[in-house]
């Protein structure tokens, strides 16, 4: 369908002008905490060649084309982990192009609609980045999480909650970062023991970590958690305050030696890992990013 879409899309632009001679504009933001990127796009009917109301079909038409071609950048900007971005996988051959156009389309919509004055048509879309998460996941084969030789005695807790709100020492380096937001972190011990990574994670449908401010976990009701969180981590999650970063990118968390082991002591604990029962706390200026063309 969507071929046969494009197909007319084709001869339809040929016969109005180029896509530069078109006005278009995207704009829009990637919220972290709700693990969706939204996106808004606007097309000036005049540029178009288009009048209403014959023009309309036509324009939503190239409205949706449109979007397809403005929120690729969008996508390919995402933060993958320390390290990489969907660019930087795409020139590695580890994703393409045709995948992120996969992602785009499997975007919620609302219909298009026309401007107060008649003069322009727009849409919005959302991207649920959990969908990334899945497919970026599908080739990765699970690991074990790590155990220890020496447990220690600790409680079974329900999630993990990692705090991480302020500037903290970057590993390495004598500077402070505030840690970001990514698909994939990593979470180290202070002897740079690796505790969790992406490999660990035993399901494919739900994202490796949660992301939310500090006010979501200072409530009043007894766990201090907002539903959202303890829909994630139940309503007696393990505590932690990281005390590092690391990467090249500041994504990557350091915890205590003595906090890693409380979680990797039981086979409880681990579980919690290996279920994507984490929750990090960023300060609020990161967890959204804006941008427009």
């Amino acid at each position: 369908m969507y071929r046969l879409i494009f197909s007319f899309l084709f001869v339809f632009l040929a016969a109005i002008g180029s896509f530069a001679d078109i006005n278009t504009s995207i704009s829009g933001t990637v919220e972290w905490d709700a693990m969706q990127i939204k996106a808004e796009v606007i097309l000036d009917l005049a540029s178009a060649g288009l009048r209403l109301p014959a023009g309309r079909i036509q324009g939503e038409m190239l409205l949706n084309e449109y979007y397809l071609h403005l929120i690729r950048q969008s996508i390919l900007g995402l933060q993958v982990d320390s390290s990489s971005t969907v660019a930087d996988l795409v020139n590695r051959g580890e994703f393409s192009l045709q995948e992120t156009e996969t992602l785009a389309l499997e975007a919620a919509s609302v219909p298009p609609a026309l401007s107060q004055d008649m003069r322009s048509m727009f849409s919005s879309y959302t991207i649920n980045l959990s969908g990334v998460s899945s497919l970026l996941l599908r080739n990765v084969h699970t690991s074990r999480v790590g155990r220890t030789l020496n447990p220690v005695s600790t409680a079974q807790y329900t999630g993990i909650v990692i705090i991480a709100s302020e500037s903290l020492p970057v590993h390495g380096m004598r500077s402070m970062a505030l840690a970001v937001p990514c698909l994939f972190p990593k979470i180290w011990d202070n002897d740079m023991n690796l505790v969790y990574e992406r490999s660990m994670l035993e399901t494919r449908d739900n994202p490796m970590v949660r992301y939310s401010s500090s006010r979501n976990i200072f409530l009043n009701n007894p766990s201090g958690l907002s539903a959202e969180l303890q829909e994630i981590v139940g309503d007696r999650p393990l505590r932690i305050f990281a005390n590092g970063v690391f990467g090249i990118n500041p994504a990557d968390l350091i915890i205590d030696r003595n906090d890693a082991l409380l979680i990797i002591s039981s086979e409880e604990n681990r579980r919690l890992l290996s279920q994507g029962k984490v929750a990090i706390i960023l300060n609020e200026s990161v967890l959204k990013s804006e941008f427009k063309n």
